[in-house]
């Protein structure tokens, strides 16, 4: 008996912290008709109806928790995390399915999952012509997914030690009453950046000739690096070098860390750029698309060179912070360009961003590890030792960065398989099954690729694309604790 009642005594802290979430989410769910004022609302219903559903059970949860334990379990943090991520996945698809729009069961928990995720994949066809409620609450979901990956990355995944996230632990990690109060700080701050840099991004589309709308859900799904658009076109719609280049800065902004711009707020002058993720960040977005506008231009014989690099700039960026924008079908540039996007996808932003992928630190720690292995095949005897930012990195950090790669892929592997077996071909189940670890958005392809979407996929196609956006959002590592019989036994 007491084996049973511990482990539900524990959750007790989880079940409180998820209904509050879902309290906070149902207003979050009455935005839309709100804010368009119901005059392009006609799902003002279907979104009243999930509100107060969702409020309900986010109510119920609290009234069951009431006056229990408070103290969460270092280890229940893995359940708070899977379970919170996974269940406002679901619960934010009501609105999509309650509405007029006749959207499959399936269809909707997609686009709530990837949006939530920050993925940006979708299945709804159509976009210039939805409703404007509709659209709104998938730009809503991509902003409420970037602040809570922003918190998830600061917070939470240092203290559970997972993939070599260790290595950005600070007091925000550390869950002592000593550390409480500078959490509470480093939270505040984080959110104040976060909505400034979308107030900032919304008004900058609106003056450059976007629709207060279109400028709207934009500037909330750059910042996030979502890549939800009002249009099947996406970016391609506005047809400006100038959005173009906002977009850029935006998507770059959110792909760097958070936590940094609030110490540089908090007078750490210069903190930002001294960070050696964002300098390796920075040099990417650079360097790779003057290379490949380089190569456009050498192959092609009508070339811009202004506007053409502007384009892939874009696009390289939207790939690299896994925003999964598109100006343009880059698939179609050629086979080196078709290549190099799908290695790309591989990369995503800084920890303690709103990007997915698998973070530049983890290519950094490995160039690392391969100059030690190599110094101490010239070198034998020398005493090595290995620093990132001015910091020591621990053979615990190196051990997880290599769990969380070796599970990466062999998750790619196993999504990929999957996807084939549904009859999908190669490139398609390849490029899906990375682009939903990494959060990216588009495939590669005819069918997914940045020209086309996710709404041919057959349904079982689409659910193993959901775990995948998860399983990439979590760091993998998260979920398969949870899921390990270990874990519940111990």
């Amino acid at each position: 008996m007491v084996k049973i009642e511990r482990p539900l005594r524990n959750l007790h802290p989880v079940i409180f912290i998820v209904s509050v979430m879902f309290v906070l989410l149902s207003i979050f769910m009455t935005l839309p008709p709100l804010l368009l004022l119901n005059a392009d609302a006609p799902n003002a219903m279907a979104f009243g109806e999930s509100a107060a559903i969702v409020f309900a059970m986010g109510l119920a949860g609290i009234l069951a928790s009431y006056g229990k334990s408070r103290d969460l379990k270092p280890r229940y943090m893995f359940v708070l995390t899977v379970f919170s991520w996974l269940v406002i996945s679901l619960v934010s698809a009501m609105p999509f399915y309650l509405s007029d729009s006749g959207i499959s069961v399936t269809d909707a928990i997609f686009e709530s999952t990837s949006g939530i995720t920050t993925t940006g994949a979708t299945v709804l066809v159509g976009l210039d012509f939805m409703d404007q409620d509709l659209l709104l609450w998938r730009s809503i979901l991509q902003w409420i997914g970037g602040i809570g990956i922003i918190g998830m990355f600061v917070a939470v995944l240092p203290f559970l030690r997972v993939g070599g996230m260790r290595l950005f632990a600070t007091e925000s990690s550390e869950w002592t009453d000593k550390a409480l109060p500078r959490m509470k700080t480093l939270s505040r701050g984080l959110l104040l950046v976060y909505v400034v840099f979308s107030v900032v991004a919304v008004l900058v589309y609106w003056v450059s000739g976007m629709s207060l709308f279109d400028a709207f859900n934009h500037g909330l799904t750059s910042i996030a690096t979502g890549g939800y658009s009002t249009s099947d076109l996406s970016m391609g719609k506005f047809d400006s070098d100038l959005i173009l280049l906002e977009a850029t800065l935006f998507m770059a902004i959110g792909g760097m860390p958070f936590f940094l711009f609030v110490r540089e707020m908090h007078g750490q002058r210069g903190v930002l750029w001294r960070d050696q993720q964002v300098r390796l960040f920075v040099s990417i977005l650079l360097l790779v698309p003057l290379a490949l506008t380089f190569y456009r231009w050498g192959v092609s014989e009508d070339f811009d060179f202004i506007s053409g690099y502007i384009s892939v700039l874009f696009n390289v960026t939207s790939v690299v912070t896994t925003s999964g924008y598109a100006s343009e079908d880059y698939s179609a540039w050629g086979s080196l360009s078709f290549v190099l996007f799908f290695f790309l996808m591989f990369i995503g932003g800084c920890s303690g961003s709103t990007s997915g992928g698998m973070k530049i630190f983890r290519f950094q720690l490995s160039l690392i590890v391969l100059k030690e292995q190599l110094m101490r095949l010239l070198h034998p005897r020398a005493v090595l030792t290995r620093n990132f930012n001015g910091r020591p990195v621990s053979d615990e950090i190196i051990t997880s960065m290599i769990a969380y790669t070796f599970i990466f892929l062999l998750c790619l592997l196993a999504i990929t398989l999957a996807l084939a077996a549904l009859h999908l071909d190669f490139v398609t189940s390849l490029s899906g099954a990375l682009s939903s670890l990494t959060n990216v958005g588009p495939g590669l392809g005819a069918i997914i690729g940045p020209a086309g979407n996710f709404a041919s996929l057959p349904d079982a196609a689409k659910w193993i694309l959901c775990a995948g956006m998860l399983l990439g959002r979590l760091e993998i590592l998260s979920v398969v604790v949870v899921l390990s019989p270990g874990f519940w036994r111990s």
